[in-house]
């Protein structure tokens, strides 16, 4: 079976894409278990430098460095063509035929962000983010 590999962004231009590795197991609450598709578990942010990350899930913080991958990965999209025998309707020829696979370049991966270390404990809640904080600096400016 031959499976063709087409990228459609152009040679240097397809999006980049990073591995966020965590230790241990990240378990969902059971009222989350059916709904797991696009749910937001935490906040990655890069306060810093480019390979310094922090990851605060809840009331815990992970710290956390970017490291390039060895070799680098390609995420691929799987997309299925129907040959012309299937497309004729004939019972005959709709057993013998094949299917084509084709799989298209959706992103690359260069890198990992590697989270090895125990998380810290935030005793009370997280920091506010930047449009809090000028928020509340607006609204210290009225009053003073």
């Amino acid at each position: 079976m031959q499976i063709r590999v087409k990228c459609k962004c152009g040679e240097g231009k397809c999006p980049e894409w990073a591995i966020v590795e965590l230790q241990g197991v990240v378990e969902a609450q059971p009222a989350f278990q059916d709904r797991l598709q696009n749910l937001e578990i935490g906040i990655l942010c890069r306060p810093s430098s480019e390979q310094v990350y922090t990851f605060t899930v809840g009331y815990h913080e992970l710290t956390g460095s970017k490291l390039a991958l060895k070799k680098p990965l390609l995420l691929l999209q799987k997309i299925k063509h129907s040959s012309e025998a299937d497309q004729s309707g004939d019972t005959d020829t709709q057993t013998n035929s094949s299917t084509n696979v084709e799989l298209q370049v959706i992103g690359i991966i260069r890198h990992r962000i590697l989270f090895k270390t125990r998380p810290k404990a935030l005793i009370s809640k997280p920091e506010p983010t930047m449009k809090e904080r000028a928020r509340a600096l607006v609204a210290s400016n009225r009053t003073a």
